[in-house]
């Protein structure tokens, strides 16, 4: 198994988080995502469907699209929700829903003020800003029975998914609830953990 990521990509930091909690044995090449898509190595360049990462190489089949992968490892080795079906539903559910909601506002924030060439307008900055707010009060109100983690007492592909970006929320300059900070906090406990900027560069 070998998966291909970026420290700067949140996605990727989704599948990397879920392979370390998890303790699965894989092998890592960090992509320049920064770079001219040409000068990318040609097993990536190969594989890479959409030209992205993650991708993750498992027994020689290409799996593209972080929550997509995040379902495949989950599945495959019965972890992190996958155990039974009914807690698998329900990871499938939050990952559905952090496609089209932190996972659509939180990166584009935070490219916007990070990097110069992702620059949003000031309509679009104020409408994602807007979103995120009205997402993350989501999450925020879901955690306030205290528990562990998004679905109970253990962790999640669910937790994977809906934390890759929150772990950027300084850079993308956006506030986060006190439960949800309080969430971040107990993922950051777990064996395995790292900072995306730790855990994706391969000079650890």
């Amino acid at each position: 198994m070998k998966l291909f990521g970026h420290p700067d990509s949140g996605h990727a930091y989704k599948v990397k988080l879920c392979l370390a909690i998890a303790g699965i044995s894989h092998d890592y090449e960090e992509i320049d995502i920064f770079s001219e898509r040409d000068s990318r190595s040609p097993e990536f360049k190969q594989q890479s469907r959409f030209h992205e990462v993650p991708l993750l190489i498992d027994e020689g089949k290409a799996y593209v699209q972080s929550n997509a992968i995040l379902i495949h490892i989950a599945t495959k080795y019965k972890v992190l929700g996958a155990e039974n079906d009914q807690t698998l539903t329900r990871c499938l559910e939050w990952l559905f829903w952090e496609a089209n909601k932190i996972g659509l506002c939180l990166p584009q924030l935070r490219a916007s003020n990070k990097f110069e060439q992702f620059r949003l307008s000031e309509g679009a900055q104020h409408w994602l800003s807007a979103r995120y707010r009205h997402d993350v009060q989501i999450l925020a109100a879901e955690l306030s029975d205290r528990r562990k983690f998004i679905l109970g007492e253990n962790p999640t592909i669910a937790d994977c998914s809906l934390c890759g970006y929150l772990y950027f929320a300084d850079e993308a300059k956006v506030a986060v609830p006190p439960l949800v900070r309080d969430w971040l906090a107990r993922i950051a406990g777990l064996k395995g953990w790292a900072h995306p900027y730790e855990l994706l560069r391969i000079n650890r």
